[in-house]
């Protein structure tokens, strides 16, 4: 993570979380050694610690690994909104996905705010939380049918969403979808309790301990810098999975910071949590402090390595605060950094249908609070056992939308392979000699380079390491021990999906 304190912003205030610096750090102890578990599960975040705490509340013992101290990485930056309305987001899932799988994703973190509100009334937790309307307004007339199209359908898939002429802040805006019963709160003092729960009866959290590695089997072996841990199942809990291949995760996943000022007004702050529909991104909410209330300006996102310097970040959304409000003060002010799936959907479950009992979570999109909660709801449903309406959504392996067009590959010639490419969109296209098309992902399975065609000896090549394929898509040559993942690609949708070979699996080829 980077270095939040050294942001070069040369303002009164803080360079901190206001998470951070209103709690105490926690202080668990190393691995001793060697331990045996039920469940290993690296990262101390609110995947990880909701996971611990469930899984133990169904009888299953832990051991949560933490890097650092818990609830100090991304969890303990975030804007901690509790909602479903993750922006202008259910039009698009109902378009693209289709409406069953668009109600997964709604009806997964509507549930996560309820577990939340649950967790916080039945354990008597003290962490801020208050029920508020959340906002997406239009900040141009460009955005305004945006809008109206998001209230259908987002009232289509069951949600509390209404539209609104105006919203309450001293700006010009051009219509608001408002979602009703959402919430807000303080992170850090809700995960910090759960985490009090978490420890003892054979449930453990070990910090200073950093995960090294994962041997996969019966028991997964998990090794850490401190000594090992045993489990029957592990989950990869992490900002990024340690281990993300096979599966091809860094060709769906990208990084993108984003920034946040904590400042005081003379205003009274309405009632609500607010973000605009446009880029730049603009959210605001309150938050209750000793020393008076508290407003969250976040936003001025980029991709991560990209941006202009540090400190013109913070200035932008120190003169658009500045704009709307008399600004007192500047208290705090950091920076975070989220993986942002290519698809928009967070990645939930298996890393491919052939990982048994591995399990992650990751890709939430600057909305970790609900899905963060929704995913250790999946994977506890999973590890138990028990069936979970929503993991097909959120499926790691899952199909997804491409660029690339039928006509690209019905150009292939009989007994030649090509690599089609269109944006960051790659498929790997061979064509025997009776016309059969073998569609491939060409993310080598050894550690993710672009494989590429050997034309004599009519095999796909990896210049990383030198794996070798053959037309098939089947291992010829180490370092690879498994086959490409199959890249279906269908005319009528124009849509492929990355799934593992049957064919090759019932060859001997299983994790």
């Amino acid at each position: 993570m980077t270095d939040r304190k050294n942001t070069g912003y040369n303002l009164p205030g803080r360079a901190e979380s206001y998470w951070l610096a209103t709690t105490p750090d926690s202080n668990y102890p190393v691995l001793p050694g060697d331990v045996r578990v039920d469940v290993a599960i690296i990262g101390g975040g609110i995947v990880g610690i909701t996971s611990a705490f469930l899984l133990k509340q169904a009888g299953v013992s832990v051991a949560l690994i933490e890097a650092d101290r818990i609830i100090k990485g991304v969890t303990g930056y975030t804007t901690a909104k509790i909602t479903s309305q993750h922006g202008l987001i259910y039009n698009r899932l109902i378009s693209e996905l289709g409406r069953d799988q668009a109600k997964q994703y709604a009806d997964s973190n509507q549930a996560a705010i309820e577990k939340i509100e649950y967790i916080v009334r039945s354990w008597d937790i003290s962490c801020d939380f208050a029920h508020k309307p959340a906002y997406v307004y239009a900040g141009s007339e460009d955005s305004a049918q945006n809008i109206l199209d998001e209230v259908q359908a987002a009232r289509s898939l069951g949600l509390p969403a209404s539209f609104e002429d105006s919203v309450p802040l001293p700006i010009e805006t051009y219509g608001s979808v408002r979602f009703n019963h959402q919430a807000q709160f303080h992170p850090r003092k809700y995960l910090c309790a759960l985490a009090r729960e978490i420890e003892g009866n054979g449930c453990y959290i070990f910090e200073k301990t950093r995960a090294l590695g994962i041997e996969g089997g019966e028991p997964v072996i998990l090794k850490t810098d401190r000594g090992t841990v045993r489990a029957d199942n592990i989950i990869q809990a992490t900002h990024f999975p340690i281990v993300d291949n096979p599966g091809g995760l860094s060709d769906k996943l990208s990084q993108s910071m984003s920034y946040a000022l904590g400042v005081r007004i003379e205003e009274k702050f309405p009632d609500g949590m607010f973000i605009n529909a446009e880029k730049p991104a603009r959210s605001l909410r309150s938050q209750p402090a000793e020393e008076g209330e508290l407003v969250l300006v976040v936003g001025d996102g980029h991709p991560t390595g990209h941006g202009n310097p540090t400190h013109e970040h913070y200035r932008h959304l120190e003169a658009w605060a500045r704009s709307i409000y008399s600004v007192r003060s500047i208290d705090y002010y950091w920076l975070t950094e989220d993986v942002m799936p290519d698809d928009g959907i967070p990645l939930i479950g298996r890393l491919t249908p052939d990982s048994g009992n591995s399990y992650l979570a990751t890709g939430f999109r600057k909305w970790g609070m609900t899905t963060g909660t929704a995913a250790a709801m999946i994977l506890t449903d999973m590890i138990l056992g028990r069936d979970n309406p929503w993991t097909e959504v959120y499926d790691p392996s899952r199909s997804k939308q491409v660029s690339i067009v039928q006509e690209d590959i019905s150009r292939v010639e009989p007994n030649q392979g090509v690599l089609i490419e269109k944006g960051k969109d790659k498929v790997a296209v061979y064509r025997d000699s009776q016309g059969v098309f073998y569609t491939l992902n060409p993310a080598c399975r050894h550690m993710g380079c672009s494989v590429s065609w050997n034309d004599a000896d009519k095999t796909w090549d990896c210049h990383c390491h030198g794996s070798r394929y053959n037309a098939r898509g089947e291992v010829i040559l180490s370092p690879a021990v498994y086959g490409l993942l199959e890249k279906k690609v269908m005319e009528q949708k124009n849509t492929y999906s990355e799934t593992a070979d049957i064919t090759r699996q019932e060859q001997g080829e299983n994790e």
